[in-house]
């Protein structure tokens, strides 16, 4: 299998499925696809149709029950995939802002100057260095976001994976994680957008997914999606009934 991997390939899941023990059908059926270097990826589909699950398989937090995941190495070992969690309070480890950064690398060869250094730079970089020692949980919705992804900075992850990361958020905490968004697809991370609310980020998107009962069903680019009525046969509503066009579809500051 990692023969026929390209350079660029990330990660490679070939006929993946996944049933739970006391499930009737399986939650995930066959799935398959690549993920690219600098690859923004919007993941959609309605409830229950396999995403978070999906998640967990990418992360290793899960096993397959069929399929096989490969994973991309880096001296020896599977690049880090990093997970932002729907429920972002559920991330918070640390007591404080520095703590919980701190956190994902307590059990690394990182020297303290290293650990500090990189610390100080992720810190500026999410718009989090004046909030360092405040209570981790005191944050907003949109700020504890964006202290998950310093965690996930801090141990130099290749692959960003949000989960429902609008969810629970007011229009200004929308704004801070789709800048967010935006910032480290820029910096040529690779991304993974879990969402059902397209028109908030899908205009950052090289490619869409759609998993309709946990069966892939697309993966190509959103503009066919949008203009062929392939998301309304999949129960998913088109943005385009509300926005113009796809450069549209993203909410950013200068709506605020």
């Amino acid at each position: 299998m990692i023969e026929t991997q390209n350079a660029n390939t990330l990660l490679t899941l070939t006929g993946i499925g996944k049933q739970f023990s006391k499930a009737a059908k399986p939650v995930l059926n066959d799935v398959s696809f690549s993920v690219f270097e600098h690859d923004c990826i919007v993941v959609s589909g309605q409830n229950g149709s396999g995403k978070t699950v999906l998640m967990t398989l990418i992360a290793g937090l899960e096993q397959p029950t069929s399929g096989s995941i490969y994973r991309k190495q880096c001296n020896g070992k599977d690049i880090p995939v990093g997970l932002v969690f729907q429920d972002a309070d559920a991330q918070i480890l640390g007591d404080t802002v520095e703590e919980d950064i701190l956190f994902s690398v307590r059990y690394s060869r990182l020297s303290q100057p290293e650990r500090i250094q990189r610390l100080e730079t992720i810190l500026k970089q999410l718009g989090l260095l004046e909030k360092r020692n405040y209570p981790a949980r005191s944050l907003s919705g949109g700020e504890k976001r964006r202290l998950a992804v310093a965690g996930i900075l801090m141990m130099e992850a290749d692959i960003i994976i949000f989960d429902e990361p609008f969810a629970n958020l007011d229009f200004p905490g929308v704004v801070q994680v789709t800048t967010m968004i935006r910032q480290l697809k820029e910096s040529g991370k690779t991304i993974m957008v879990l969402t059902h609310e397209l028109e908030k980020v899908l205009a950052l998107a090289n490619r869409l997914f759609i998993l309709h009962k946990g069966t892939l069903v697309y993966d190509a680019e959103p503009k066919t999606a949008l203009e062929n009525g392939i998301l309304a046969q999949y129960g998913i509503r088109n943005p385009l009934c509300t926005y113009r066009t796809i450069e549209d579809l993203i909410w950013n500051a200068d709506e605020l």
